[in-house]
């Protein structure tokens, strides 16, 4: 499982997103057992990071969704959830905190 993030992470980061964030989520009862969110550098940007993760992680990845605007996609690879948004999506709908938050109620 570490390979496989380490793998999207150098893939996100070597392409220029921007604060890259893992979220371990096994003991929190989520529907995935990690969250990796991204920043873009704009909605170009984002299309692009998708891109480059198709281009970089398949065939040994399978994508079961991709849900894609300009300003934020959403990638679910079953067992992993990649957010890639755009700066001010990511400040709208803070991710962090929900994920951070999750099973501490």
């Amino acid at each position: 499982m570490q390979n496989r993030i380490q793998k999207i992470t150098d893939s996100l980061d070597k392409n220029k997103a921007e604060a890259i964030e893992v979220f371990d989520l096994n003991d929190k009862n989520y529907i995935v057992d990690y969250a990796v969110i991204a920043s873009s550098l704009g909605q170009k940007h984002t299309l692009a990071l998708l891109n480059h993760l198709k281009d970089e992680l398949k065939p040994q990845e399978y994508f079961n969704n991709v849900d894609e605007s300009g300003d934020w996609v959403v990638i679910d690879l079953g067992d992993i959830l990649i957010h890639i948004m755009t700066p001010e999506y990511r400040v709208k709908y803070d991710m962090e905190t929900f994920l951070s938050e999750l099973g501490s109620h």
